[in-house]
């Protein structure tokens, strides 16, 4: 008869098995606001790459849209590109917390950032009814949840070391990839080190599996990407956006 401890081997070799396949995926982290042109673009025509070729089952997706929004001294919310960009990020983020699967809450994303992209953001609320979902994220939105939420994101977003430079500001795994962030497949890809490599991966050239021998330069340009808000207030403080939110 097996003793008590051959058990408890096997036990441990079939958990040990099974825990890397959850332990070894990679952590991409898109710090953005949804009116962003630079976050929309990257979104739209990159981040979509995740559905291409498997490379969803080797990435743990956090979006977190506060970007360069202001807390302000009353607890309300002070957004780069006016209250409409304040609101959305409020809707996007009480998705994710309704929809934590990561599939469905960016496949919601994705539609809406395509709109923001076509200025065609009146018709954001269909895009609830083309992913599927229902629109609980807008009671959430109404209840004051989603300032909740907002709030949670303005402080992760403050502690970030270091801190963003402009937006989108894209982790792997906690290493910024600053200005290369477009190219975030290779980061990922390289990063990962399990068994499982998806078919994204296999063209790609090695990087010796380290973010940090791969450090663009920086400051971005403003050309390139939506710096803080201390920044660019002046930039942008004539500029005056305004959409229809009928359902709000």
């Amino acid at each position: 008869m097996a003793s008590p401890g051959f058990f408890t081997c096997m036990l441990l070799a079939l958990f040990i098995g099974i825990w890397p396949c959850h332990a070894q995926n990679v952590t991409l982290s898109v710090y953005y606001e949804t009116l962003c042109p630079y976050c929309s673009d990257f979104i739209v025509n990159h981040l979509v790459k995740l559905f291409h070729s498997r490379l969803f089952s080797i990435v743990n997706l956090r979006l977190v849209p506060w970007g360069n929004a202001v807390l302000q001294s009353d607890g309300s919310f002070l957004c780069q590109h006016g209250p409409d960009e304040c609101r959305l990020n409020t809707i996007e983020a009480c998705t994710i917390s309704e929809y934590p699967n990561e599939e469905q809450h960016l496949s919601f994303i994705l539609c809406l950032e395509r709109l923001a992209s076509a200025n065609n953001l009146n018709e954001w609320i269909n895009c609830f009814n083309t992913t599927g979902l229902a629109t609980v994220p807008i009671d959430c939105y109404k209840s004051g949840y989603g300032n909740v939420l907002e709030n949670q994101y303005a402080a992760e977003t403050a502690q970030l070391d270091p801190p963003h430079k402009f937006v989108p500001w894209v982790l792997v795994d906690g290493q910024p990839l600053q200005e290369d962030f477009k190219n975030f497949v290779t980061y990922v890809c390289n990063a990962y080190e399990g068994e499982q490599v998806p078919e994204a991966c296999h063209p790609l050239p090695l990087m010796n599996n380290s973010l940090k021998k791969a450090t663009p330069s920086y400051p971005a340009s403003l050309l390139s990407a939506d710096t803080p808000y201390s920044i660019t207030w002046l930039l942008i403080y004539g500029i005056h956006f305004s959409f229809s939110f009928s359902l709000l």
